[in-house]
């Protein structure tokens, strides 16, 4: 009964009664913390900011991979695991690059809320896509394209901008 401890550690509810002992139940956590990237102050908090930029580039690369291995089928199984993988732990390295960079960035500079340490990390995550890739090409247009993107959203944060939803009368 490792699981109902574990349950118990971290105060879960079950949601479906157990079905057999092989039965995975759901578990709700109820955690009490700043979930938000935003909602975390700009230059505190690295690590925090660098695991959250990490949980989503990891989602992000597991249904790239997913679509990617249903697009272009595998040879194999193993052969499927391993683009899984590499496409996950691409953009899992992606997000942690991105959420250090512009952490440590506007530390360094004493500027939290500018969008130029968006656009560092950014840019810092183009580089290692350029690495990945082995082409300087890729690297570059990477990081000026990445570090735009990141930029501007930044700036789109800071002064309301919406992409979705009703308009403002």
């Amino acid at each position: 009964m490792f699981i109902n401890k574990v349950f118990r550690y971290f105060k879960c509810r079950l949601l479906t009664p157990p079905i057999s002992r092989y039965f995975l139940n759901v578990c709700v956590l109820h955690v009490k913390s700043k979930m938000g990237y935003w909602d975390l102050q700009e230059g505190k908090d690295c690590i925090e900011k660098t695991w959250i930029t990490t949980k989503l580039g990891t989602a992000l690369g597991l249904v790239g991979s997913a679509y990617h291995i249903v697009a272009f089928q595998p040879d194999s199984a193993i052969q499927a695991v391993q683009r899984a993988t590499n496409g996950t732990v691409t953009m899992a390295a992606l997000g942690a690059i991105f959420g250090m960079t512009t952490c440590l960035a506007a530390q360094a500079r004493d500027a939290p809320d500018d969008p130029v340490n968006y656009f560092l990390g950014g840019c810092a995550s183009g580089v290692f896509l350029g690495a990945r890739t082995h082409s300087a090409m890729t690297g570059t247009t990477a990081c000026i394209g990445l570090g735009t993107l990141a930029m501007f959203t930044k700036v789109g944060k800071m002064e309301g901008w919406r992409l979705a939803g009703p308009p403002r009368m």
